[in-house]
């Protein structure tokens, strides 16, 4: 499923929709280029659930918890920066850590990181950008048809 966000307001909505219709426990894979949006993408989603104060990049931490307001943490990584999966070894993380990982350049990670539940990858497109939703698990899946099911989806959808 390819959605169209506009603008920055639309992908604070999208982020907002993401957090109505999440799992209590979820690994979302943000993929993209540089500059598409996938830190975005995840504070907007971070906001929606609550987290108040600063939401840092964790592009030179790697990894940033926050807590969130429902009970658990957020887990946001930033991969960018690994040279190997091995390293996310010291980040001193594990599977069973966090109600929600939101994944930068997972790919970077490998096979050391949890599977993902939805596959988000986004691209610049015109003056906004677009996204496709995968799912990866049966948890995934279930959470995508929340969000194709949700009222407030009909605005992102692209005709095909």
């Amino acid at each position: 499923m390819r959605l169209h966000l506009p603008d920055p307001d639309a992908t604070d909505r999208f982020g907002a929709l993401l957090a109505r219709t999440r799992p209590p426990r979820a690994v979302v894979h943000l993929r993209g280029d540089l500059g598409a949006g996938k830190s975005t993408l995840a504070r907007a989603l971070l906001r929606a659930l609550g987290v108040t104060g600063a939401i840092r990049s964790p592009t030179y931490t790697l990894v940033e918890r926050y807590p969130l307001a429902d009970g658990g943490d957020a887990l946001h990584l930033d991969l960018y920066r690994i040279g190997n999966p091995g390293e996310l070894e010291f980040l001193g993380i594990d599977a069973a850590d966090g109600a929600l990982w939101l994944v930068e350049w997972p790919e970077r990670g490998g096979d050391a990181l949890p599977p993902a539940d939805l596959d988000l990858a986004l691209a610049i497109d015109g003056g906004g950008r677009s996204i496709d939703l995968v799912p990866g698990t049966p948890n995934g899946e279930d959470w995508r048809a929340r969000i194709v099911e949700h009222p407030d989806l009909r605005v992102f959808v692209v005709p095909p």
